[in-house]
C-alpha cells in the first residue's frame, strides 16, 4: 500500500499567507491605546567595514516614517536575560541610550518579562526572488519579528540562486522596502548553485552577503569544496554547507529505521550526512577554511564536531528545534508536516543532539525555516517537498524543551539565538549597551500558548507542532527603534518626571 496519507490540517490561507488580525498591531505602529503613532527609530542600511558592504542587513523604510527627532521610549521593570536583575532600558533614534530621560515620550511596563538583545536566525529560506507562493520577504520577516527575532540569514537557494552581486544587493533594497527584520543574505557558491564552476566570492562579499552556501544541495565534489573552502577563506567569509552524500539519500523519503520499514518508504541513513561532515572537516584541515555545518542531525556527525574542536580546526555547526524535539516516529501515518531533509532521525540521535547542545559542541541553535505552499505539501508523502517552518515556535521549543528540563540555563540559550551567531558570520555586536542598535525582544518564559499554524504571519503553514501548548510568549519584538511586533497592554501614562521610581540601566558587558 502506497504512502497517501496527507498533511494533518488545512491552510486557511490558500497559500497565500494569512489573513490581518484585528488584535495585531500594524507594522510600524505605536504600542497602547488610541490612535497608535509611528514608533520612530533610524534604521540602519548596509554598513561600510574594511571596504566591504558588510553585516548591517536592511530594514524597512515606507512612506510617511518621519522620526522625530529626540523621541524616546523608555521599558521600564524588565528582567535582564544574563543575570535576571531588573533593570529599565531606554532607546532613541533607533539606538540604546547611556541614560535614563526623565521624562521619555513613551513609557512601557515589562513586568517582569525577559528583555533581551533580538534573536538571530542564521539559516531562514525567505524565497525572494521567485518562490512568492511559498514565502515573501515582507511574510517571512513579520514571521521573525513575531518570534522574536531582529535579524536573519537568508538562504541563496532561490530562484535564480543568489549566485550574483545583483542579486544580492536586489534582496538588501527588498528587505529595506518590505522588512521587518534585518536580513542578512548568503551567497551561492558555485553558479547556479550546480557544483560546477565557483561564484565571484569577492563581489558576494562586496554587495553585502555574510557567508556562502550550496544549501539544499551539498557540494558532491570534493576538490571544488576545496577550492571553494580556499577562496572563502581569502574572502573572510565562512562556507555553510548542507551535509548529504547523494548517492546513499538517492531516492530516500526520510530517516532510515524501523518506521520507514513500517511505512513502506525509502530511508536515508544518518551516514548520508556524517560521512560528508568527516570529508568537509578534513577539507577544511587541509584549506584552513572556515566551515559551518548546518542542520546537523545524527550522533556520528555531531561526534565529528566534537572532533573538530578537540583538534583547533575552524569548524562550527548548528542544529534546529525539531532535531531536538522529535523523532522519526512523529511521520506517524505519511504526515508531510513532518517530512524535512535532513530527515528527522532516531531516538538515539535525538538524545545525542540533546547533548551536544548542552556540552558546547553546537555553536548556535538555527530554525531552517522552510515554508511551502498549503497544496504543495498536502500530497502523497514521497511527493510532497521537504521542510518546514520554523520562525515563529523557535523560542518557544527553546524554552519549553531546552531550558525547563534543565539542559541550559536561560542565559546560555538566548546566547545561542543571539552573540553566538553574531560571532560566527561576523555580524554586528547587537548588546543592548549604550550607543548599539535598539534592537531587542521582550518575552514571558512562563506564559503558555497554543501553536495555531493559520495564526502565523509566516505564509507557510507547514508544522508538526500544530496544537503542541508550549511555554514563552513575545511580547515586543523592536528593531531598529520601531516596534516590529507585539506591545500591547505594556504602555503606561507617564508622569511627566519620569522619578516615580528609581530606574536601573542594564549591567555594562564586555566581549572579548
Amino acid at each position: 500500500m502506497g504512502p497517501e496519507r496527507r498533511a494533518r490540517g488545512a491552510d486557511d490561507g490558500g497559500g497565500r499567507g494569512p489573513a490581518s488580525r484585528p488584535d495585531e498591531p500594524r507594522r510600524r505602529d505605536h504600542v497602547g491605546g488610541g490612535r497608535r503613532q509611528p514608533l520612530g527609530g533610524a534604521g540602519p542600511g548596509r554598513e561600510r567595514g574594511g571596504g566591504a558592504l558588510r553585516g548591517a542587513g536592511a530594514l524597512r523604510r515606507g512612506p510617511g516614517e518621519v522620526l522625530r527627532l529626540g523621541e524616546t521610549t523608555l521599558i521600564r521593570n524588565a528582567r535582564w536575560w544574563r543575570t535576571g536583575e531588573r533593570i529599565d532600558l531606554a532607546f532613541s533614534d533607533g539606538r540604546v541610550l547611556a541614560g535614563l530621560p526623565p521624562s521619555p515620550d513613551r513609557l512601557l511596563d515589562a513586568g517582569g518579562a525577559v528583555l533581551s538583545p533580538g534573536l538571530v536566525d542564521v539559516h531562514v529560506h525567505l524565497r525572494e526572488p521567485g518562490q512568492g507562493h511559498k514565502e515573501t520577504i515582507e511574510t517571512g520577516t513579520r514571521a521573525a519579528a513575531a518570534g522574536g527575532f531582529t535579524a536573519v540569514a537568508c538562504m541563496p537557494n532561490t530562484e535564480p540562486p543568489l549566485d550574483r552581486r545583483e542579486w544580492i544587493e536586489w534582496v538588501l533594497t527588498r528587505a529595506r522596502d518590505a522588512g521587518s527584520a534585518r536580513v542578512h543574505p548568503m551567497g551561492a557558491v558555485t553558479v547556479g548553485q550546480r557544483g560546477e564552476r565557483l561564484t565571484e566570492f569577492l563581489a558576494l562579499r562586496d554587495a553585502g552577503a555574510v557567508a556562502l552556501s550550496d544549501d539544499g544541495k551539498p557540494i558532491a565534489s570534493a576538490a571544488m569544496m576545496r577550492r571553494a573552502l580556499e577562496y572563502a577563506r581569502d574572502a573572510g567569509l565562512p562556507i555553510v554547507c548542507h551535509e548529504e552524500d547523494p548517492t546513499l539519500s538517492a531516492g530516500g523519503q526520510m530517516n532510515e529505521g524501523p518506521t520507514a520499514t513500517r511505512l513502506g518508504l525509502r530511508g536515508i541513513p544518518g551516514a548520508a550526512e556524517s560521512t560528508m561532515v568527516r570529508r568537509d572537516v578534513e577539507l577544511a584541515a587541509l584549506s584552513a577554511g572556515r566551515l559551518h555545518l548546518a542542520h546537523l542531525s545524527c550522533l556520528e556527525s555531531l561526534e565529528a564536531l566534537r572532533d573538530a574542536k578537540r583538534r583547533g580546526l575552524a569548524v562550527t555547526g548548528e542544529t534546529c528545534p525539531h532535531y531536538w524535539t522529535l523523532t522519526d516516529e512523529a511521520v506517524g501515518d505519511y504526515d508531510t508536516h513532518a517530512r524535512m531533509n535532513p530527515p528527522l532521525r532516531s531516538a538515539r540521535d535525538r538524545e545525542a543532539v540533546l547533548q551536544a547542545i548542552a556540552d558546547g559542541t553546537i555553536d548556535c541553535l538555527a530554525t531552517d525555516h522552510a515554508p511551502h505552499a498549503a497544496d504543495e505539501k498536502d500530497q502523497p508523502f514521497d511527493r510532497a517537498p521537504f521542510g518546514i517552518v520554523g520562525l515563529e515556535t523557535a523560542l518557544a521549543l527553546t524554552l519549553t524543551f531546552l531550558v525547563e528540563p534543565g539542559h541550559l540555563s536561560l542565559a546560555r540559550a538566548i546566547e545561542l539565538w543571539t552573540e553566538a551567531p553574531r560571532r560566527i558570520f561576523g555580524l554586528p555586536e547587537v548588546s543592548l549597551a549604550p550607543g548599539t542598535p535598539a534592537d531587542l525582544v521582550l518575552f514571558d518564559p512562563g506564559a503558555e500558548w497554543t501553536v495555531e499554524p493559520g495564526r502565523f504571519r509566516s505564509r507557510g503553514r507547514n508544522t508538526p507542532f500544530g496544537g503542541w501548548t508550549l511555554r514563552g510568549r513575545i511580547l515586543l519584538t523592536v528593531c531598529g527603534g520601531e516596534v516590529t511586533f507585539g506591545g500591547d497592554g505594556l504602555e503606561v501614562a507617564s508622569t511627566g518626571d519620569g522619578r516615580d521610581r528609581a530606574a536601573v540601566a542594564p549591567p555594562v558587558e564586555h566581549h572579548a
